[in-house]
């Protein structure tokens, strides 16, 4: 019997435990018939007698075996089943280690029985407070997680646990650089979410810190990718985004100069005066919380998941507007095929995945024309000024939400190493933009951009109304009708099939025509959109209006999970190319591709599905050791166990590639 049978439709994992381990539990498996069915034994490794190896035990052997072999506790020191008294009542700790000086007293205490984090450290704070244990670990084989118990309230995460030769000290106040940083991070190592790590952050510290958590993680978040990126430069240096035996005092002071540097290094994100307003108590937990985790990595999955987290929990949610997951932008760039040329906007751009991606597709072009490796995307490394100039001059970015446009800042401003063209504007609104951009303020942060902006606009005009870009992508707000009328008198589309007026229109709906208006001749746009608007037969005069004016290209139907836990919202990407007699020469009849996206690459819940390794059975991962989306929208790959990689069944992105060179689209000649 497998351990992967053992462990079939539970919580509990073996991914977090080597090769080595897995294999000698796994060998040491014994089936008998009891009641007439097989069943799993296995002799412990502490107690020295056979148990039943329930899916709990399988984690208990493997760590008994890692605490044996890899950090090299003799047995004599390990305890199984511990009894924890609490006053009458008697509990068992799963493990635990003793301390070296008083072998009565636990050192260690290790949690497995609650298969979920936040039941698992409630149970391990309550052994630890018992017995005055100073660390604790908590794992289900998948994820795991160390404590250092600081007071009855506050259990301060560590890097790791101490191996028989250490103290805690020696975990504590160890120095790390950025190497040391990618060898222990949290998210590829112990397969914690940075999204997690602040919920627990929230419920633990900033729920009782009476500050704003959004602007103060922001700070934070802020401080460390700049942390990381004088440390990925500069091999020696040290970061100093971390809880290295300073006082409370002392590290605010440390993060706080940190914070300063960073603002000075990427302007426009917070004010001169800003200030982390965290108390030095509250924020040495946060700090804790964040030093092991690894920020700059291929994708912006780590982080923008954090941002997708807090700006939802913040106000996103409010207004129908909701971030992309990164696989659906992922396909989209891959479809629209951008290049070194093309001039590149996201109309609604949330945190600018849409835009990000689209500079990670044509870094690698840069990169794989001049014969250079390719790079990571989002990454802290110097970037060459082909690279930069391609982000300072092609690439913008909208949107009507100061937050979102400070989130979506930051990220351009780092891939693109200090220039960014993301703009705080209300798209559908332009008529206002003469008020907005004249106000000093505004202007001190973003003049830059819009003035390369307004140089997009055709020759003769500047209302704001039209501009020349080759391509557009955006996913603008479903929710909220638009009822202004200084607004709605200036699209087409504000109009009824009797040419009146109307009081309402769907805000979608004005994002179609506006970002139609955005387009050059022969450029293409990607919108996501409801499924309504495709089907009903009132939307019949907005499909003539877009099929009057551009190629339809493609629709591909998104799994009505994509979106969730935000909104059920059924929603398809619509693929077109405006009409020019170069790039698209108009045609009365031509084909569409048409794909439905079968997998639902989210449960019902809106938590994500993961892809797994068929021969193994266990979470597939890339090569940054983080697990990958289960989609079918592109081409997935994978690392073998061997080091190879694994590429699975071409997705809808490879098809349409296929379909568009039959058909000659411009874009893919």
């Amino acid at each position: 019997m497998t351990l992967n049978e053992v462990l079939k439709n539970t919580n509990y994992d073996v991914s977090l435990f080597s090769e080595e381990a897995r294999k000698f539990i796994e060998d040491a498996i014994v089936v008998k018939t009891v009641r007439g069915k097989e069943t799993p034994f296995i002799t412990c490794l502490k107690r020295g007698k056979e148990i039943v190896l329930k899916p709990e035990e399988v984690v208990r052997q493997l760590y008994l075996y890692k605490l044996i072999h890899e950090y090299g506790y003799p047995t004599s020191r390990i305890e199984a089943e511990f009894p924890i008294h609490f006053g009458r009542e008697v509990k068992r700790a799963d493990i635990a280690i003793m301390d070296k000086d008083r072998p009565m007293v636990p050192y260690i205490i290790v949690e497995l029985k609650k298969p979920r984090l936040s039941d698992g450290k409630e149970q391990l704070k309550s052994y630890c407070n018992a017995t005055g244990a100073p660390i604790g670990v908590w794992t289900n084989g998948e994820q795991i997680s160390y404590y250092n118990r600081k007071d009855p309230n506050y259990f301060e995460p560590i890097t790791n646990i101490p191996k028989v030769t250490e103290k805690l000290s020696d975990i504590i106040n160890e120095k790390f650089t950025y190497e040391d940083l990618r060898k222990i991070d949290r998210i590829s190592q112990q397969k914690r979410s940075l999204r997690s790590l602040i919920q627990e952050m929230e419920d633990e510290v900033l729920a009782s810190a009476g500050v704003d958590s959004f602007e103060e993680i922001f700070k934070l978040i802020f401080a460390k990718l700049y942390d990381e990126l004088i440390c990925e430069r500069d091999p020696s240096a040290y970061l100093k985004f971390r809880n290295s035996g300073e006082t409370d005092f002392e590290l605010k002071e440390k993060i706080q100069g940190l914070f300063d540097d960073a603002k000075k290094k990427w302007e426009g994100i917070f004010t001169d005066e800003s200030k982390i307003l965290l108390s030095p108590s509250h924020l040495a937990v946060c700090v804790a919380t964040l030093q092991d985790i690894k920020l700059f990595n291929n994708n912006l999955d780590v982080v923008d998941d954090a941002f997708e987290y807090l700006m939802s929990k913040a106000q996103k949610g409010e207004k129908g507007q909701y971030f992309t997951p990164r696989y659906v932008i992922d396909m989209c760039v891959k479809m629209m095929n951008p290049s070194v040329n093309d001039k590149i906007i996201d109309t609604a751009c949330g945190s600018s995945g849409f835009t990000v991606h689209s500079i990670f597709k044509v870094w690698k072009d840069i990169r794989h024309e001049k014969g250079l490796p390719e790079g990571e995307g989002f990454t802290a490394a110097q970037r060459i000024p082909e690279e930069t100039n391609f982000v300072r001059d092609n690439v913008f970015a909208i949107d009507f939400d100061e937050k979102t446009v400070r989130v979506a800042r930051t990220l351009n401003l780092i891939a693109g190493d200090g220039q960014t063209n993301v703009l705080h504007l209300n798209t559908l609104d332009y008529s206002r933009w003469n008020e907005i951009t004249r106000q000093e303020d505004w202007n001190d942060t973003y003049n830059e951009g819009f003035k390369k902006l307004k140089k997009l606009q055709p020759k003769g005009s500047n209302d704001y109304s039209q501009f020349q870009f080759d391509l557009v992508m955006a996913n603008p707000p479903f929710a909220g009708d638009i009822k202004e009328n200084t607004i709605i008198s200036r699209y087409e589309l504000g109009k009824n099939s009797a040419g009146k007026w109307q009081n309402k229109v769907g805000r979608d709906i004005l994002f179609i025509e506006r970002n139609l208006n955005f387009l050059k001749p022969g450029g293409r746009m990607a919108i996501v959109l409801p499924q309504g608007r495709f089907n009903n037969s009132s939307d019949k005069g907005i499909r003539e209006y877009i099929a009057e004016r551009c190629r339809i290209l493609a629709v591909v139907g998104l799994h009505g999970n994509v979106f969730k836990p935000h909104t059920g919202t059924k929603t398809s990407v619509l693929f077109v190319q405006k009409w020019d007699d170069e790039l698209c020469p108009k045609k009365e009849d031509y084909p569409i591709f048409f794909a439905t996206m079968q997998k639902p690459s989210k449960d019902n819940s809106g938590d994500k599905i993961y892809l797994v390794d068929p021969e193994t059975g266990l979470p597939a991962l890339d090569k940054h050791n983080h697990l990958i989306v289960d989609h079918d929208l592109f081409q997935l790959s994978y690392m073998k166990q061997d080091g190879t990689e694994n590429l699975l069944e071409p997705g809808i992105a490879e098809a349409f590639a296929e379909f568009a060179k039959k058909e000659g689209l411009s874009f893919f000649r």
